[in-house]
């Protein structure tokens, strides 16, 4: 694994088919190359710098909870062993490896999948406005950061690189992607944040929500994407929790509160991050994967 940052990558003779925020896509025929760089976002910007081995953490987390979903519902990864990619990848194995993963094509459902286990982010802030959060009504007198009387499902918006995802109703679900399916992906994601937050919660890890990605092979549900990492969810160590402010976390929080110290507007270009935010951000991802899975990075 080269410990250069990615934040690009370019593959001649693969087919790129899209650069997302995070990740690079390549068609490799009857299966997908997703390769996760090292880039980051915040508050849905693509940053200048890269974070390193935040690609790496992605891939590897995302990798440990696939496996450990597989009963609730399957997922899409085929592989992340790149001596088992096809040959057209061989060329690239040193930046592949340790960040990318040969998937199954699904057909993704065009809204966010959030499960919401604790009142935080914009849900705080809708809740401060409304009461409630994608039209789910919450009880009175909640604080920042409180738990939740149960998990919430809480879909939005899939946006376009630098536009914001916007919350929507459960009822808003319904109209995009039919009743049928909109209750069933409810379902399986209260069931996978469920148990990530139990095997999270053993580690001292909180996870105060998540997004997650579904899509479809021939009618049937699965898991893409990624899965619980700290890119799509919000960690907090359960040794600092308290409610009624915002938390220390092992995501990136900790480049949005430093964004929010600026006069910036949120719209691209983004600032450059100072050496030190990097470098902070970098620990925070490695030390998330370490203390979840128990293993070195």
């Amino acid at each position: 694994m080269s410990n250069s940052v990615v934040i690009k990558t370019d593959f001649t003779g693969l087919t790129l088919v899209n650069r997302g925020k995070v990740r690079d896509l390549y068609d490799l025929g009857d299966s997908l190359l997703i390769v996760s760089t090292d880039r980051l976002s915040a508050f849905d910007v693509i940053m200048p710098n890269g974070v390193p081995r935040k690609g790496e953490v992605l891939t590897k987390i995302s990798e440990f909870w696939f496996s450990r979903m597989q009963d609730i519902v399957e997922n899409h990864i085929i592989t992340t062993d790149v001596s088992r990619f096809p040959a057209a990848c061989r060329p690239y194995a040193d930046v592949l490896a340790g960040r990318s993963m040969v998937v199954k094509k699904a057909k993704p459902l065009p809204i966010e999948c959030i499960v919401r286990g604790y009142i935080s982010g914009s849900g705080w802030k809708d809740y401060q406005k409304t009461g409630a959060v994608c039209g789910i009504k919450l009880p009175p007198g909640l604080r920042e950061s409180d738990m939740l009387p149960e998990p919430i499902f809480a879909p939005s918006t899939k946006a376009d690189v630098g536009v914001h995802d916007e919350n929507i109703s459960f009822e808003d679900a319904c109209k995009t992607v039919g009743a049928k399916l909109a209750e069933e992906v409810r379902r399986l994601a209260i069931a996978v944040y469920l148990r990530g937050r139990e095997i999270a919660a053993k580690q001292g890890i909180i996870i105060a929500d998540t997004k997650m990605e579904f899509g479809t092979i021939d009618g049937k549900i699965i898991l893409i994407d990624e899965l619980l990492t700290p890119d799509s969810s919000r960690f907090w160590p359960q040794d600092s929790y308290a409610p009624g402010r915002s938390q220390n976390s092992f995501d990136k929080q900790f480049v949005r509160d430093y964004l929010l110290s600026l006069d910036w507007d949120q719209t691209p270009p983004a600032p450059n991050l100072p050496e030190d935010i990097i470098q902070k951000t970098s620990e925070r991802y490695i030390e998330a994967y370490r203390r979840l899975t128990g293993t070195e990075l």
